[in-house]
């Protein structure tokens, strides 16, 4: 069945191996790129982006309009927030961070939902709660106790370690991930991406909460690529 795609964060590293992924898929009718300001524009003609001021107060309602127009072309309509700071967390401060973690990606979440999109798939990072005294793992747990609490029919949270393939992530340490098994170590970011769209792909899985890491993404990513020939 076809579906289409609204997404946040797309231009950033994780963001585009989604994208990528999604138009790899020939099911995947429509990807519409939430952007703040234009990007080189992706050469598939089923790629269109959308300008919005996260900054707005009415971010929230904007998109919620872009959701319901989605929506009225028929087909099943999915959210996806690939939104990240990656190595700039450092220099970001708790303001700063909770600001884009939590309000901006809040925002479009509760517009996905008021327009209609009732799936939607998370950016979070393996080991994240609100509890936690860690600054970072503790936005990424407020982040998804936000988007949680919107009220999607399913919410996929993918909970990666170290990802690898990624300039912010030094090469020695995506080296080093690599050897370090389970939900810590490391994950390659194009698996991340074909994970997010096996998410999409599968429109009967049920609804509910479920938290994705390491294993898991590797699992989608195989079957989203098909079983080897």
């Amino acid at each position: 069945m076809a579906f289409r795609v609204l997404i946040i964060g797309g231009t950033g590293q994780v963001g585009d191996a989604v994208v990528r992924a999604l138009v790899a898929e020939p099911s995947c009718a429509e990807i519409v790129m939430l952007n703040r300001r234009p990007v080189s524009a992706n050469a598939n003609s089923r790629v269109r982006q959308v300008l919005l001021d996260t900054a707005d107060d009415r971010f929230a309602d904007e998109v919620t309009k872009v959701a319901r127009g989605m929506v009225a072309q028929g087909d099943p309509v999915y959210g996806a927030s690939c939104v990240g700071v990656g190595k700039g967390s450092m220099t970001w401060s708790e303001d700063e961070l909770k600001a884009l973690e939590i309000g901006v990606v809040g925002g479009f979440a509760r517009g996905c939902h008021a327009g209609g999109i009732t799936r939607f798939a998370l950016l979070s990072a393996v080991g994240s709660t609100a509890k936690s005294r860690f600054r970072y793992v503790r936005i990424m747990g407020l982040k998804e106790e936000a988007v949680q609490n919107t009220g999607f029919q399913r919410l996929a949270i993918f909970r990666p370690g170290i990802i690898a393939g990624n300039v912010h992530t030094p090469a020695y340490v995506a080296w080093l991930g690599r050897l370090i098994p389970g939900p810590f170590g490391a994950i390659e970011q194009d698996d991340i991406g074909r994970a997010f769209a096996a998410e999409f792909v599968d429109g009967s899985a049920p609804n509910g909460i479920v938290h994705l890491e390491n294993a898991a993404m590797r699992r989608m990513s195989r079957a989203f690529n098909g079983p080897p020939t």
